[in-house]
């Protein structure tokens, strides 16, 4: 049985329109502390960045950040963090959050979190990891994707042997919860990270 430690959250850099967005960001980092996981994302403090990594933050949580050197200001990097990494581009943060993740959750977002969320499932249809990927459907937001993933498998794009394979839920209390159970299906090895900064820049 699998031992859930850290997770990774994409999300937005603003906070959108409905409230229910930053509610559920509240939720999950409380949620996070509470059952003492570790939240891995993309480093700023503004947008549902911010408010997930505050509230893992204010209920005694750990938090790593992991940002690009051209976004510290854009994104306005979290200097609350306990950890922060500063990576040299986009690339080598993606791989880098993946590394150290053993499961990631994409809360409402913009096209930079659905870039990041697609990517996971790629890798995980190809094969290349069994870590589990949850959308956090927060009032529907992400039912436009899923109608897409519906259609691409009616017109068999995707097909048998190369299906994509993720969790949802529209309630934030859920996500650990889910993500804690399809950990403790996988053993050590599936969700084995090698999260080293050996090679980044420490801030």
């Amino acid at each position: 049985m699998a031992n859930l430690k850290r997770i990774c959250v994409y999300c937005g850099s603003g906070a959108g329109t409905d409230p229910a967005y930053a509610a559920a960001a509240k939720v999950l980092g409380q949620s996070l502390a509470e059952h003492e996981i570790e939240l891995v994302y993309g480093g700023g403090s503004i947008g549902l960045m911010g408010i997930t990594a505050q509230s893992v933050i204010d209920h005694g949580g750990k938090v790593t950040g992991i940002i690009p050197g051209f976004l510290k200001e854009r994104e306005v990097m979290l200097d609350a963090a306990h950890e922060l990494i500063i990576t040299e581009d986009m690339h080598e943060r993606k791989r880098k959050m993946f590394d150290c993740a053993q499961a990631f959750v994409a809360l409402p977002g913009g096209i930079g979190t659905l870039e990041e969320l697609v990517e996971m499932l790629t890798w995980a249809q190809l094969g290349q990891h069994k870590k589990p990927v949850l959308l956090a459907n927060i009032n529907g937001f992400w039912d436009p994707l899923i109608s897409l993933l519906d259609h691409m498998r009616e017109e068999e794009f995707i097909r048998g042997g190369m299906e994509v394979n993720h969790l949802s839920t529209s309630d934030a209390h859920a996500i650990v919860p889910m993500l804690r159970d399809a950990a403790s299906a996988l053993d050590e090895m599936a969700l084995d990270d090698g999260c080293s900064n050996e090679p980044l820049n420490k801030f």
